[in-house]
């Protein structure tokens, strides 16, 4: 069966080692299409004492900044596997709140078989304090979810 695979991708090396993943499971006919996702943010507009037009431009500016940037990287990313024969898109979203919620809801919302997506490997206090996209990632998606671990990166 083809699938439909969803890939976060964070601008890290580690995110981007999934994608030798992917391509092995599209040389071996799993994957059909492949949808590259980076969702950035959130930014948060300036309110308060010293909010004016000037600010909300400068964070008009950034969150454009932000979002080119985000579409330059995953172009670059999606060139390899393009030359690889793979159907390849790219989306890059502003995150309202909640990153691993957004790409759980990404992936329902357009009908992805399965999310292929790193995991930093953390554990204990680490994880308490700097929390797992990837965790949160499996806990909310109804979508099945390939973690791969660092040590299984080819960096």
């Amino acid at each position: 069966m083809k699938k439909k695979v969803l890939v976060p991708l964070d601008g890290s090396d580690l995110a981007a080692c999934t994608l030798s993943h992917v391509k092995d499971l599209a040389s071996s006919g799993v994957v059909e299409d492949v949808t590259l996702l980076n969702v950035f943010g959130p930014l948060e507009v300036p309110l308060g004492e010293g909010y004016n037009m000037s600010s909300l431009k400068n964070f008009q500016m950034l969150r454009d900044e932000s979002l080119a940037n985000s579409k330059k990287h995953l172009d670059g990313l999606k060139t390899d596997l393009v030359a690889a024969g793979i159907s390849v898109r790219t989306d890059s979203i502003e995150s309202k709140f909640n990153v691993a919620e957004t790409i759980a809801e990404y992936a329902e919302k357009n009908r992805m078989d399965l999310i292929v997506i790193a995991t930093h490997g953390r554990s204990g206090l680490k994880k308490l304090l700097l929390g797992s996209v990837a965790t949160g990632v499996v806990r909310q998606s109804n979508v099945p979810v390939y973690l791969i671990r660092p040590a299984a990166c080819r960096l």
